[in-house]
Order: structure tokens, then sequence, then C-alpha cells
């Protein structure tokens, strides 16, 4: 799994078992292999890229990913592989346009791996006029029930929960990818605890300008790419403010306020993962603006959720089982999303 806030990648071994809606999992290993600052310009710039160097960056971050699960297995001495489920990387996301485009070329990392690979899980779903996101809340649904809301922290804000027996979900709003863009220009990966937000004062003129951006008054299923910020939201910011902790303060302020109004259930409870439920600030925030009993469950989960789930829709694609949901997507149907290749001989 690698993330739109381009911290690194996530890999993770997992035993899925049981039946239909009755499934368990056991993470066994998992590691973090955080991208060098080569990797990053890398896959940040192949947003501005033609389709043929789009190619050929897939298929040479396709031969990277293969490198790094013969690592992960050697590392950990696993010997048994079923398949790999692969996100890859996120290039282009404007699926209103019937664009969605994941790098990780799914042959190269068969034939590097030697494993049969199974990827490309939002294609298909666009294709049906879906959202091809988010495709996590099949996980929420079969693996975290229990709660009334499952919230992902990660490069953007998205939440799942059961309404009436069906389940539905959406993209809120940016957090770690935006928050993320401007510590870089300090020379920091990210605001540990929310620290230098925290000692920053709000710009309300740009949180208004923020909270009044045409997206958030839009009816779910809707999703977000790196587009937006690209041309949505960075521009905003950088017009009105310089100071990095004034920006990472309102930028915090806005991703609470957005977060409170869709989480609008009193006393719900809340899972939160993803990088974002590190940052203590960020939740102390969003307690502060809503009625909900948050929990941070175990370091493993928050990082690894994500990459856990994806598991799963491979699991469920191997069997022809869906794994994609039009409650969530818009797609004109439920359906099994994915490609499968094998090492070619």
């Amino acid at each position: 799994m690698s993330g739109t806030s381009l911290d690194g990648l996530d890999l993770v071994d997992v035993t899925i078992w049981g039946e239909a809606n009755s499934l368990s999992f056991r993470i066994n290993n998992t590691t973090s292999l955080p991208y060098s600052k080569e990797v990053q310009i890398t896959l940040k710039n192949s947003f501005n890229r033609t389709e043929k160097e789009v190619q050929n960056t897939s298929i040479e971050y396709g031969r990277f990913l293969g490198n790094a699960v013969r690592d992960f297995m050697n590392e950990f001495e696993i010997e048994k592989v079923d398949f790999i489920a692969s996100h890859g990387h996120t290039i282009f996301h404007k699926p209103e346009e019937g664009i969605t485009v994941q790098i990780g070329d799914g042959q190269t990392l068969s034939n590097v791996s030697g494993l049969k690979v199974i990827c490309d899980f939002r294609t298909q779903d666009v294709d049906l006029g879906g959202q091809g996101a988010p495709l996590v809340p099949i996980g929420d649904q079969l693996f975290f029930s229990e709660f009334d809301y499952c919230l992902n922290l990660g490069g953007f804000a998205n939440i799942s929960f059961d309404d009436k027996g069906i389940r539905k979900a959406y993209d809120i709003c940016p957090v770690n990818i935006v928050l993320n863009h401007y510590t870089r220009k300090i020379g920091l990966e990210y605001d540990e605890g929310g620290k230098i937000a925290s000692e920053g004062a709000t710009n309300s003129e740009l949180l208004k300008a923020l909270n009044k951006l045409p997206f958030y008054s839009k009816p779910y299923p809707k999703s977000l790419g790196y587009e937006f910020v690209v041309e949505e939201i960075i521009p905003l910011i950088d017009a009105m403010e310089s100071s990095i902790s004034v920006i990472l303060r309102t930028v915090v302020e806005h991703a609470a306020i957005q977060l409170a109004m869709n989480l609008h259930k009193s006393n719900a409870s809340v899972l939160i993962t993803g990088g974002g439920a590190y940052n203590s600030f960020l939740i102390e925030r969003i307690k502060d603006l809503s009625l909900l009993e948050i929990q941070i469950p175990t370091k493993e989960i928050i990082d690894f959720k994500e990459a856990l789930i994806f598991s799963l829709l491979g699991y469920l694609k191997s069997m022809n089982r869906v794994n994609c949901l039009s409650s969530v997507t818009g797609a004109r149907k439920n359906h099994s999303s994915g490609k499968i290749y094998e090492p070619e001989k």
C-alpha cells in the first residue's frame, strides 16, 4: 500500500479465513519502507508526465515493489504466499472524467516477485460509473463492524459507516497530504503530534475560504485526489498565508470542522486509523468540536489497516466475490474488481 501522503510503502503479511460474511484475520508481519527523496520526487512528478512516461514509471515502480516484496519475505522468512494484493500508487484520480491511474505494473511486479499478483482495484469501478474510491469500507464492514464510524486520517480523511444495513463511505477532506506539503518546506516530513500547528494562530479568512470550497457541499458518494490539492487547496493557502505554523493550525482546524460536521451522531463510537491518529492536536480539536467516543487502536492497526484491507480485496477477488460496494462508490452495481497476473515463463 502506498498512500497519497508519499511517506512510504507499507507491506503486511496477513492470514484471512472464515465463511462469507464472517471473516477473521491475523496480521503476521509488517514493515514500512520510507521513500527516498528520489522516489518521492519521481512519484510526485508523475502527475505532470506524458502517458508514455507514466507507463515507464509504472514498470519501474512495479520492479521496485517486486524487490520490496522479496526483501520482506526474506526478512521474515515467509515461505508460502498465495498472492500479492497491490494497491499501487495513485497518479491521477478524476472519476468524473472516467480517469483513475495507479502505477506499479502488475505483470512486472509478478515477474520480479515470482508470485501471483492482484492489483488495479479502482479502474473497473470507475468504468461502472463509480468513484473508484473509497475501497476500504468493505473491510470496515467485514472486519470492524462494531464501530459506528471508521475514520481514516491519511493523505485524505475518509469515513465509512452503516446506514440502515447499507454501507456508506466517502472522502471528507485533505489532511496529511496538505500538512506534510508545508512541513517539508521547513525540512520536516510531518508535524509530530501537531506541535507546530498547536503553536500557530488560525487565519480566519483562510479558514472561511477553505470551508467554502464547493466539494464540501456536494452529496456523497464523492472522492478526492491529488489534483484537488494542487488545483484548489495549495493555491488558496499560498495566496493568503506564508507562516508555516499558521498554515498548519488553519488546516488542522479546517479538517476538524469538516470531520465534526460529517461525524454527526452523538456519542458515536469512532475507530481512527492512519497517520493522522498520531496527530494528538488534531484529535483534540475533533473531540472539542464533536460528541464522539474516539478509539485509537493498536499501532499495528493504525499503521497497516489500509494494507490489511487491500489484502482482503485481493482475497475476495481471488474467489470472484464482491469487493466493491455500489452504495459506497456510486457504481452501477456491486462487483469484484481487480486484475490478476501470473509470472511469465
